[in-house]
């Protein structure tokens, strides 16, 4: 590990007050938990783990403002959902609740922190690792995971539109959004 991870490490744990001991076991079994992926790493340089673009996303990357079957709220809100599911909650979307204890939360930020010390370690090695990606097809499959991420939320902000221009209650909606009289089914 490097120098400044262990430095957090400690910081974190004196500043963590009665609920350090078990929040360090906490944050050392997410660090067990990550190490193998953070140890793998190398394998995305070479492009021998492709990340896999859930379909949802490369509906919406091939046509993003689709309308078939949206005419109702329901399947409005379904398809919000399923976007939900792969890309994570939408910016509209309230934070959730983090009822941790702060020794949790650094136990975790220092879990995270040593996991990109590993991770960074373990691709340092390689030599001309930029080109080995372009090489791999490693940067262009990032490249298509960003796209279809971006199509995605795309999509996702359309079908809220039409939702709110329909009346349709969240998810068809953004969250912040009353429908003004009982929604189209």
């Amino acid at each position: 590990m490097r120098s400044s991870t262990v430095i957090v490490l400690l910081s974190c744990l004196v500043a963590g007050g009665c609920n350090a001991g078990h929040s360090a076991m906490g944050g050392a079994e997410q660090f067990g938990a990550g190490f193998s992926d953070a140890a793998t790493a190398p394998l995305d340089v070479f492009n021998l783990r492709p990340e896999v673009i859930p379909t949802v996303l490369l509906q919406a990357q091939a046509n993003p403002y689709d309308m078939r079957n949206m005419s109702r709220c329901s399947t409005i809100g379904a398809e919000v959902v399923r976007l939900d599911e792969a890309l994570g909650p939408d910016m509209d979307e309230p934070p959730p609740v983090d009822g941790r204890y702060m020794s949790e939360r650094a136990a975790d930020a220092t879990a995270q922190a040593a996991l990109g010390a590993v991770r960074d370690t373990t691709t340092d090695f390689i030599p001309g690792s930029s080109w080995i990606r372009r090489l791999s097809g490693a940067a262009q499959h990032e490249r298509a995971v960003q796209a279809a991420i971006q199509a995605g939320r795309i999509r996702r902000a359309f079908l809220k539109g039409i939702g709110m221009q329909r009346n349709c209650a969240p998810p068809a909606a953004p969250s912040w959004f009353v429908p003004a009289r009982s929604p189209r089914r």
